[in-house]
């Protein structure tokens, strides 16, 4: 008799939601992925056109925050 296999492990517990992995980047890691230089990262921090979140004394930008940013970008230049 042939039983069906599951993974208990990877059911989800009631009432409990399962929180998404998120990606966060160091200022340096942004800079070579936006392919600009560290200031330009700061300086879009500190002018509030790119979030961030902090760490303790780490300032991290997330998955989501790069995706904002880039998607504001479009918006503006889409109305250009």
């Amino acid at each position: 008799m042939l039983t069906e296999q599951t993974d208990h492990s990877l059911r989800q517990p009631r009432g409990k939601e399962v929180m998404s992995t998120v990606q966060a980047y160091t200022v340096e890691q942004v800079a070579e992925i936006l392919n600009v230089g560290r200031d330009k990262v700061y300086f879009l921090l500190r002018t509030g056109q790119l979030n961030s979140i902090k760490i303790g004394k780490l300032r991290r930008i997330t998955d989501r925050h790069l995706a904002d940013f880039v998607a504001s970008l479009e918006e503006n230049q889409a109305k250009a």
